[in-house]
């Protein structure tokens, strides 16, 4: 025997005791899929059969159901279920998780029930219990379907349990299989006209149905019906398309209303209801009721909502709340048909809709339509694609995976509206400010952020709470955060005489990560900065959606702003956006805004406190001190005291810390207009519509020397290409990094070609840095490079800081993406809280 159930249910089994419910659900239903209520008896008291704790049992069974189901997980309860105030509780569970509740009924014998029972140890209760179960089930039975279970099966033999074959029925909705690509068309209102122009727009050709040489499909949003001018017309195409399966299509509210006054329904004839049955009405008198009949069936055919492409699409006519996704109600279906209102009515008497898009949080996009707009506006991965064509607007398709718009005007207005559409305009524009507001919950508590790079990366609650007090206390206007810089690991520590770090070590590590050739680019003695510029203003309010906070900003690595003065900064922006005009960088990259990785010089531009309460006393203090005592040490030698290796010691120290004081020196000078500051761009990190880490660094160093010609600001960065496979030219990149830091460069940074490099265990190291000698005195001390200091720094651990490196690098890239591809700004903050919550990770701060 045979039984179906839903993919997605809540599995009810009824029986008395010693009916055989825990051995059919082991037998039938995976180890996780069961919950019984003798175990949870057994997990709150330590017996299983302790009739006393069943009442907590229960809670503990029913709050493990709760999230099974929210999760969209099978759940089979495994219990005695008899009476119907406990399977009330049931039903009850399954209409509010939007799951089909079955019913699977084990109709024993009392009397073999009753043997069962003596059989075991643990079930020495009299035969009136099972007397008991076995009435209230029999009482039951014909009242189960009536209590609300969707499915119903009662076997009554041993033969029926012992020959039971259960098979899982994927939801009418679930089409996940189906990955595209989709051309997703919205409200047509009999607009045929639009509607063929449309698909020829698409690329679909017609034959005996419209069909996509590439094998894309249309999927139809509903309200095909009533208003327009061709309403059989654009029905008769829908359909064909959907039997042929060029094609999928949802119902919209106008069907379903439509639906019911065919089949005799009492409805009211209004919003062009009217139209489709005038249409109807002037078929020739034969070919009328089997096209009826015809209509009635695909409109009844027609499912609620579609969930795609492995779950990342849903389509639904007026949207879908993720907790109703890929489920089966009528609830479900009534949100898919008619979306959710508060209960009022507006000044033009409609209802007014709930904005459930404002506070959608899922992974699957949603594509609806339902309520016009003037334009189709992306909201917290949502979009509402009726653009109100047969109110004189445009019909608009949506292009999957690519996210692109495509419309056809409308060639007149076949209705008026209620409701005007700039009256809808407004109401998007609402919608769009409130996708700007930053709610609180979506960045603090533990996370888990999943990313294209490196899959889950975790953020601790104490860490997420650290990076919300320097965001709400200090960083720059949110909407600009679309990145922030990851930290960079060292190269391994060095074993050469006199060095902490070296190239060697740089290239070798490359080398046996399988690379052939790397970037060896210059590291600027100064502070790391994100530099946005747009074109103009206008570009401004679209893409960042800004008013009045000039072109552009350059922020720090933790979101401040760079420049106290907000004049210093707009001259600073003014002229990188005048650089990029005359480079023809706007054209050439076809945007209006560019999102740039640099250093800033000079250092004590930024670290002007840091130099004075820090580095200056220090190396003041120790000049002073140390001069005085090789001073008094050279006197006691002058008359005669053996002080010799005191004196070379000190005079060694004295050195030192003159090498100190030098090192930090050149990282400062005095910044007394626009002139005074210098700005080395390293990567074009994104413009509109491309994030540019499929481009090698050499690509990167080539368009930023362009830009940099143009304005004196600007310094390009001085680069090497390395071969790993050639020793000359490994032996040509130490010498010049050995020339550049003995010149009192900073050092190096090491790179593949590539941006982004996958190893065997993922994304390998994307740079570490080289520095050098001097520059590793301001962060080790003035005496690091003493013997024993020297190799008790070689114990250093880099293991956390690598590891660190690579997760803030593969969260920048997740935020520079979802930026690009338009998803809400919390999504993108998900990413940039992310980055700021790892910097509070303890790590060495001198690696």
């Amino acid at each position: 025997m045979k039984i179906t159930i839903p993919e997605l249910s809540l599995v009810i089994l009824i029986g008395a005791s010693g009916s055989g419910k825990s051995t059919f659900a082991r037998k039938n239903f995976q180890q996780y899929e069961i919950l019984s209520s003798d175990f949870c008896r057994g997990l709150v008291s330590d017996d299983e059969n302790n009739q006393k704790a069943s009442h907590d049992a229960f809670d503990v069974l029913h709050y493990i159901a709760n999230k099974r189901l929210a999760a969209g997980k099978l759940t089979v309860i495994d219990a005695t279920n008899v009476q119907p105030e406990d399977r009330k509780e049931y039903i009850k569970m399954a209409r509010e998780f939007h799951v089909l509740p079955v019913a699977i009924v084990l109709n024993l014998p009392e009397q073999l029930c009753h043997e069962r029972n003596q059989q075991r140890p643990d079930r020495q209760f009299g035969a009136h219990v099972v007397k008991r179960h076995t009435l209230a089930l029999r009482r039951s039975l014909r009242g189960l379907e009536k209590e609300g279970f969707r499915y119903v099966y009662v076997l009554n033999s041993l033969e029926d349990i012992n020959n039971i074959e259960i098979e899982r029925q994927p939801l009418w909705n679930n089409r996940k299989h189906e990955r595209g690509p989709f051309d997703i068309i919205g409200d047509i209102h009999g607009c045929c006209d639009e509607l063929e122009l449309l698909l020829e727009k698409l690329g679909y050709q017609k034959g005996d149905n419209y069909y996509h040489p590439e094998g894309r499909k249309v999927v139809f949003l509903g309200d095909l019906v009533d208003r327009g001018a061709r309403i059989l017309d654009t029905v008769n195409l829908v359909r064909n398309m959907v039997n042929s399966g060029t094609a999928l299509c949802v119902p919209g509210n106008h069907e379903h209303k439509l639906l019911r006054k065919l089949r005799g329904k009492n409805v009211k004839v209004n919003h062009g209801l009217e139209q489709t049955l005038a249409e109807i009405d002037a078929l020739p008198e034969d070919t009328r009721e089997p096209y009826i009949k015809e209509l009635r069936e695909f409109i009844d055919s027609l499912v609620s909502h579609y969930v795609l492409d492995g779950g990342q699409l849903v389509v639904a006519h007026a949207g879908m709340k993720q907790a109703m996704q890929g489920r089966g109600s009528g609830a479900v279906r009534e949100f898919a048909l008619y979306g959710e209102t508060t209960g009022e009515i507006d000044e033009f008497g409609l209802p007014v809709r709930f904005n459930w898009a404002g506070e959608y949080r899922g992974d699957a996009m949603v594509v609806y339509g339902h309520t016009p707009v003037p334009e189709a506006e992306w909201l917290n991965n949502t979009i509402d694609i009726d653009t109100g064509c047969v109110f004189g607007g445009k019909l608009t398709a949506l292009r999957y995976p690519e996210k692109e718009l495509v419309s056809v005007p409308a060639a007149k207005v076949y209705c008026e509206p209620v409701k005007p559409l700039v009256e809808t305009l407004h109401v998007t524009s609402l919608q769009s400010e409130n996708d700007d507001v930053l709610n609180v919950d979506d960045v603090l508590g533990k996370r888990i952020i999943n990313v294209r790079l490196q899959n889950n990366i975790t953020i601790r609650e104490e860490n997420a709470i650290a990076a919300l007090e320097v965001m709400s206390r200090f960083a720059a206007n949110p909407k600009w955060l679309i990145y922030l810089p990851p930290t960079m690991s060292p190269v391994e520590t060095s074993k050469l005489p006199g060095y902490l770090e070296h190239p060697q070590e740089a290239f070798a590590y490359y080398q046996n990560q399988g690379i052939s050739e790397v970037v060896c680019e210059e590291k600027h003695m100064g502070s790391r900065a994100v530099v946005i510029v747009c074109r103009d203003e206008d570009a401004v309010r679209k893409r960042f959606g800004l008013v009045n906070e000039g072109i552009g900003i350059c922020y720090t690595r933790t979101g401040r702003k760079f420049f106290n003065d907000d004049a210093l900064e707009a001259e600073f922006i003014a002229k990188i956006n005048q650089a990029l005009s005359t480079s023809n960088f706007w054209e050439t990259f076809n945007t209006d805004w560019v999102c740039l990785d640099c250093e800033l010089m000079p250092w004590s531009a930024k670290a002007q406190a840091l130099l004075q309460n820090q580095y200056a006393p220090v190396g003041v203090s120790s000049r002073t001190g140390l001069g005085n005592a090789v001073a008094m040490l050279q006197k006691a030698s002058a008359r005669g005291v053996d002080v010799g290796a005191q004196l070379t010691a000190f005079t060694q120290r004295a050195q030192m810390a003159n090498l100190y004081i030098d090192a930090y020196r050149r990282y400062c000078w005095d910044v007394n207009d626009i002139s005074d500051i210098k700005l080395a761009p390293f990567h074009i990190l994104a413009t509109e519509g491309a994030v540019h880490t499929d481009k090698t660094h050499r690509w990167h160093m080539e368009q930023i020397a362009k830009i940099a010609l143009c304005d004196p600001i600007l310094l390009a960065t001085h680069y090497k290409v390395i071969d790993l496979n050639d020793p000359s030219s490994q032996a040509e990149g130490i010498n010049w990094w050995e020339q550049m830091t003995g010149a009192g460069g900073e050092g190096m940074v090491v790179k593949p070609m590539d941006y982004i490099v996958k190893g065997n265990r993922g994304i390998i190291q994307p740079a570490v840095k080289c520095r050098g000698q001097e520059y590793l005195r301001i962060i080790y001390g003035a005496e690091y490079t003493s013997l024993e200091n020297l190799n008790r720094l070689r114990q250093r651990g880099l293991s956390h800081k690598r590891s660190l490196a690579m997760r803030e690098f593969a969260l920048g890239v997740e935020s520079l993406e979802r930026f690009v591809s338009h998803q809400p700004l919390r999504r993108i903050h998900e990413c940039v809280f992310g980055i700021l919550a790892l910097e509070s990770e303890p790590v060495d701060p001198r690696l």
